[in-house]
């Protein structure tokens, strides 16, 4: 997706359910899309899907703008690459497992008439249906109707499957069975899309995509400072700016002015006192807070390894005392962690920074 736009006509007005969202997925991702409800995930995921267009912007899906797409054209390549997971399983009543796995070959013709069944059966057995794959949805349970309805969005094989609170009307165990599905087609190379407000089952995904009134969050705020609501995180967002540093290029100097809290997005630093390497740091580890917090100049040096380029985000010193402010539980971590990493300073180098 690329500078994806969505506004919709209201009687209060023009509504943007998506501002501006650029986002890329790859083979064998395992993705949960997250947010409050009204944050825009149902329309992302429709961009995605061809079930509705942008008003503006680009969806390319494995090279092919879905966008541009006719009715007639969707129709076929939806069929052919994405396999969709409903909340509520959607699976025909009057149909069996069996045959509402093999419906979606016989409407796309993708699959050959002989390899329908022994296809679906294979799918069934996957899933762990294997001995009820001639009972009606009705005849089985709600964790098996979800079962079965993942088996039937992998009847033609597509590369991209999109799962829509499939966990979201399970009992814990039947939700680990599904999840543990999903990472196996994962982990085959199946792109996996997860809609979910569970946080815990989202943090166990590859990767998190975290919506906020239209927006994606960055996903270096989410991670770093999960403490914040997600109002906070999208300000946050705003607020960033994006640094690069050349292999041993100072970020920070010792004894100098620091304004900045800064996020490791790349590469790894190092921290110094006096000369003395104390810690190094790697992607989603962050420095600066030490001079922020008690607004001193910086008690340390920190450059980029002398082997490798570095890339930070940063936030400046004056939105972050405001953020502070608003946060007290990002005050508390932040406090925490500065006494920590000071007691680890005092006990590698003692007197030398008293």
């Amino acid at each position: 997706m690329r500078n994806v736009v969505k506004t919709f006509k209201t009687p209060a007005g023009q509504f943007s359910a998506l501002k501006n969202v650029s986002l890329g997925f790859t083979t064998g991702d395992f993705a949960a899309i997250t947010g409050k409800s009204g944050s825009g995930k149902s329309t992302l995921i429709n961009m995605i899907t061809g079930i509705d267009v942008p008003s503006s912007g680009e969806v390319c899906v494995g090279g092919v703008p879905v966008h541009q797409l006719s009715e007639s054209q969707m129709a076929i390549w939806r069929g052919r690459n994405l396999g969709i997971v409903f909340q509520f399983f959607q699976l025909l009543p009057t149909l069996s497992l069996l045959e509402n796995t093999m419906l979606p070959m016989d409407i796309a013709g993708v699959i050959d008439i002989s390899e329908r069944e022994k296809r679906a059966m294979r799918l069934l057995k996957m899933v762990g249906l294997e001995s009820v794959v001639h009972k009606m949805p009705a005849a089985v349970s709600i964790g098996q109707q979800q079962a079965a309805a993942i088996a039937r969005a992998l009847a033609n094989d597509p590369p991209f499957l999109v799962a829509d609170e499939p966990t979201g009307n399970l009992d814990s165990r039947t939700a680990e069975n599904v999840f543990e599905i999903f990472e196996h087609l994962s982990s085959q190379g199946k792109t996996i899309l997860m809609i979910t407000h569970d946080p815990a089952l989202a943090q166990r995904t590859a990767r998190q995509v975290l919506l906020s009134d239209g927006e994606i969050v960055n996903p270096w705020i989410h991670k770093t400072f999960p403490m914040l609501n997600h109002a906070q995180m999208l300000s946050a967002t705003h607020q960033l700016e994006s640094l690069t540093y050349r292999a041993g290029e100072p970020i920070i100097q010792q004894g100098e002015p620091s304004d900045a809290l800064y996020i490791l997005t790349e590469g790894r630093v190092d921290v110094s006192i006096q000369g003395q390497v104390v810690a190094r740091l790697s992607p989603g580890d962050f420095f600066g807070e030490m001079e922020l917090l008690e607004e001193n100049r910086a008690v340390a040096t920190v450059r980029a390894a002398s082997d490798e380029k570095v890339e930070t985000v940063s936030l400046g010193r004056g939105f972050f005392s405001t953020l502070m402010d608003e946060a007290r539980a990002l005050r508390d971590m932040l406090t925490k962690v500065v006494r920590e990493r000071t007691a680890q300073n005092l006990a590698l180098l003692g007197s030398r920074i008293r």
